[in-house]
């Protein structure tokens, strides 16, 4: 039976659709959404209230240029592992949906184009952090470390923390003090926001051969390296207070986030010590950092707009 040309006009619109979501897929647009939130408010606290909408939009359209290159490349390396792993079997290299050599030109292009975007449209010193960013998670942490040790994501997720760096460059041509304190943050709040999902996953990490810390610790060796990445987080967090000038408004919201995400840590450990306690509640912990993350960037925002 002949196909009407309609019929052939919207198989064509979902094959093209199919495809344009299958390379969307290869950067990972979840991640990049975490880390476009701990970019505007860090731009917003460097301006001191908030920067011109064409920087803005320059730096979020260029961090999410570099980090979609970032982690197609990441995708690309991994593909072996890919396959093996329940939680990522359905990636397009793994379907087939994208050949190994197109992901690879797609990953290139994206991190060429966001290099030069940054270096004309915003400066040199967050063009470099970018590059820089990007040599982390696809050098260091990729093909160095994911495979060969269980400190892999606490080194490797530094290129998570460069988004900050690159918005206060973007805003002031250089770095400070109080642009650290929020590197640390995030640098610190990696691990306990990443290992949970690990302990969730740790069979298909165990068969694809990555030394996550769940995979060769137990429970309470994971939950209790948590709480002391956690103290540090918090620690970082509260010194932003002096150094950035932030209010008494900031101060109280990252103590009270801070003590409230600690608790779910150290209600980790002691179900980790006493299973008779419940379930783990990795995820809930996991789902717990995402949450303490995007209100604390979101306190650092608003401090600035208010009137005391």
């Amino acid at each position: 039976m002949a196909t009407a040309p309609g019929d052939r006009a919207g198989v064509g619109d979902r094959g093209w659709k199919a495809r344009v979501g299958a390379y969307v897929a290869l950067t990972k647009p979840r991640i990049i959404e975490l880390l476009l939130v701990t970019t505007l408010p860090t731009m917003i606290l460097a301006q001191g209230g908030m920067p011109g909408l064409w920087l803005v939009l320059a730096t979020l359209v260029g961090g999410a240029l570099a980090a979609g290159s970032a982690n197609a490349y990441n995708c690309y390396l991994d593909r072996d592992i890919d396959e093996v792993m329940n939680r990522t079997k359905r990636r397009p290299l793994v379907t087939g949906e994208v050949t190994p050599r197109a992901a690879l030109v797609f990953a290139t292009v994206l991190g060429v184009v966001s290099l030069v975007w940054f270096a004309v449209l915003v400066n040199a010193v967050s063009a470099w952090l970018t590059f820089g960013a990007i040599a982390i998670y696809v050098v260091g942490y990729t093909m160095i470390l994911k495979r060969r040790t269980p400190q892999n994501i606490v080194w490797g997720g530094i290129a998570g923390c460069m988004p900050v760096f690159i918005g206060w460059s973007a805003v002031t041509g250089s770095l400070s003090w109080a642009a650290l304190a929020l590197f640390l943050v995030i640098f610190f709040w990696t691990p306990p926001h990443y290992w949970p999902l690990s302990m969730k996953f740790k069979r298909d990490y165990a068969t694809a051969g990555v030394p996550m810390l769940p995979v060769v610790a137990d429970d309470r060796r994971v939950a209790l390296e948590m709480i002391l990445y956690g103290v540090a987080m918090v620690a970082s967090s509260l010194a932003l207070w002096p150094l950035a000038g932030m209010t008494w408004f900031y101060g109280v919201v990252a103590t009270g986030l801070g003590a409230w995400f600690m608790w779910s840590c150290v209600t980790m450990l002691r179900r980790a010590k006493d299973p008779s306690r419940g379930k783990i509640g990795a995820m809930k912990v996991f789902h717990a950092s995402i949450t303490y993350l995007t209100l604390l960037f979101v306190a650092v925002a608003v401090d600035v707009f208010l009137p005391w």
